[in-house]
């Protein structure tokens, strides 16, 4: 088959770009096509259409948001808006299902978050035309306190996501298969993150990743894997810093994405100043800079935050490069991740005395990395005494 993949964007290092493409692996193995359709297409989803209407970052459609949210109703003009974008975009979809021959499509969180709205409508006109397709949630409305209130209730009701025969739902945690269930009676599958921990990681050279960000072999590298937004609370990874009171201790954030705007990296300038922490951004992946692995194999600490998360794909990618790991217990990894026996440096929200002392031993290398190196594909993190 010739399986289209739907998304805003597919490119760089967030989750819904790194979880597809890692669903288009198995795709191929299995013996079918990916193909793509994105406002923005990166390198590795070459193969399809990308039509700058459907991006999510554009002026356009961020003045759009603007008008839909933080409301509690929208003007008949912004309605127009929405119906035309919307059509443009059906058009759109409708000669990317033709020109590529397209079998199934496979939305990658269009249905779920509603940053495109026109996208969604779009794709949900299809979907109820009869077209078959898995939609794959990443993210939903109501587990984002952004999208409320909003004055587009019933947009969210139709197409975020809708229902309908020809449609299955894949949602990546078990809590957002209960509320799915709650909310629209669909009943879906858990697919969770996934690395192929069957297979060892290409080797990072963390030298070149200290160099890039101009550190030290001496240095201690606490490494912020994350966007900058604000649900990766990265403040507690700057008052961890700060708490070990330690010299050569360094914030170092590889994603250089800001999705939902510059005032929270702003802010994490402001408190880094105040609490004397150097924080630093050192972006990977792309020409010329340095890789993920590099970046894990740099990191003397792994620091995962995050008071909401769809899943925890940078968790998952700690746990492959066998780095200790700093935690928040968001409710995705208390439900799911958990129970199946990872065991980190975990916090409940806030930075405690006992989470220095035992990140004083971490970045010190008194535990957990000499064991992984001992184990050879171990999945299980030991917490440190």
């Amino acid at each position: 088959m010739r399986i289209g993949f739907v998304g805003v964007r597919f490119a760089g290092l967030d989750g819904v770009s790194l979880e597809s493409a890692k669903l288009a692996n198995i795709v191929r193995a299995a013996g079918h096509e990916a193909v793509w359709f994105a406002g923005e297409l990166g390198e590795g989803f070459e193969v399809g259409m990308e039509d700058p209407a459907a991006r999510f970052d554009s002026v356009d459609n961020v003045e759009l948001q603007r008008r839909c949210f933080g409301v509690s109703d929208i003007s008949t003009d912004v309605k127009e808006t929405i119906q035309v974008r919307t059509s443009l975009l059906r058009k759109a979809l409708d000669e990317f299902v033709s020109t590529n021959a397209i079998d199934v499509l496979v939305p990658q969180n269009a249905l779920a978050i509603p940053i495109q709205l026109p996208l969604g409508l779009a794709l949900t006109d299809l979907i109820r035309g009869g077209f078959p397709a898995v939609a794959h949630h990443h993210d939903f409305s109501w587990e984002r306190e952004r999208f409320w209130p909003n004055g587009v209730s019933d947009i969210l009701n139709e197409a975020f996501p809708p229902v309908a025969p020809n449609l299955h739902h894949v949602v990546i945690n078990s809590l957002q298969q209960r509320e799915l269930m709650d909310r629209t009676g669909a009943d879906s599958t858990v697919l969770p993150n996934v690395m192929d921990f069957e297979h060892e990681p290409t080797p990072g050279d963390g030298s070149v990743f200290r160099r890039h960000a101009g550190l030290g072999d001496a240095d201690t590298v606490l490494l912020q894997s994350t966007r900058i937004v604000p649900r990766k609370a990265i403040e507690l990874t700057l008052e961890l810093a700060a708490g070990l009171d330690e010299p050569g201790v360094r914030v170092v954030i590889s994603h250089p994405e800001r999705d939902e705007g510059d005032e929270y990296a702003a802010l994490l300038l402001k408190r880094a100043e105040d609490l004397g922490v150097d924080l630093r951004l050192t972006p990977v992946g792309a020409p010329g800079e340095p890789t993920l692995a590099d970046a894990y194999a740099a990191a003397d600490l792994v620091t995962f935050p995050s008071r909401v998360e769809g899943f925890g794909n940078a968790l998952l990618e700690a746990v492959y490069f066998r780095r200790p790991v700093f935690v928040n217990r968001y409710p995705v990894y208390v439900s799911d991740i958990a129970p199946t026996g990872f065991r980190f440096i975990e916090i409940g929200g806030a930075i405690t005395d006992r989470t220095l002392v035992v990140g004083r031993q971490e970045t010190r290398g008194r535990c957990c990395r000499s064991e992984l190196r001992d184990r050879p594909g171990a999945l299980l993190l030991r917490r440190c005494a």
